[in-house]
């Protein structure tokens, strides 16, 4: 009885280290993927002259979730008719973020970065979109780091953990 409960002790840790690492390696990917999102929306808005809930609609349709929710929240709110484009953006990005692996400072540019979505001509929104996209390039290299560093020894620490609540049980 004791080796059954010991074994699922080890590989509940281990469990939840490969989970934490799991994180680790997501922001990354999610990080690129919402760069190449956000240059679709500059092509839609630039060449394909669409307006910003067609954009998002058909850039909800390339991507996977969670950022393929998060387009369409967006598309929907304001084809429902939403007063403030920056109050829809808002909402439909907190409405999504627990299922994110982004971190703080990843919201943070995405909150300004809705703040100045609609307000301006479309050169001024390219702007603030290639803005954009250097604020969350730094952040990807960030999170590249971080996921160097880290996520090895997340996965070890969990099962290392497992094993020493093991051995202080014995």
């Amino acid at each position: 009885m004791k080796l059954i409960g010991a074994i699922l002790i080890i590989v509940a840790t281990t469990w939840f280290g490969f989970e934490a690492a799991k994180k680790l390696s997501e922001r990354p990917r999610q990080l690129r993927q919402l760069k190449v999102a956000l240059q679709s929306l500059e092509a839609e808005i630039m060449y394909g002259h669409s307006s910003l809930s067609e954009a998002c609609n058909h850039i909800s349709k390339q991507f996977e979730k969670p950022l393929s929710v998060f387009f369409s929240r967006f598309a929907r709110r304001l084809s429902e008719g939403e007063t403030f484009v920056s109050s829809a953006w808002k909402e439909s990005l907190d409405s999504i973020w627990n299922k994110t692996a982004f971190g703080q400072g990843e919201y943070e540019v995405l909150r300004q970065f809705g703040e100045t979505l609609g307000q301006h001509d479309r050169e001024h929104q390219q702007k603030h979109i290639r803005l954009t996209l250097i604020h969350l390039e730094r952040e990807e290299n960030d999170a590249v780091e971080k996921q160097g560093r880290y996520e090895k020894m997340v996965k070890n620490l969990g099962f290392l953990t497992g094993l020493l609540i093991v051995i202080l049980l014995m």
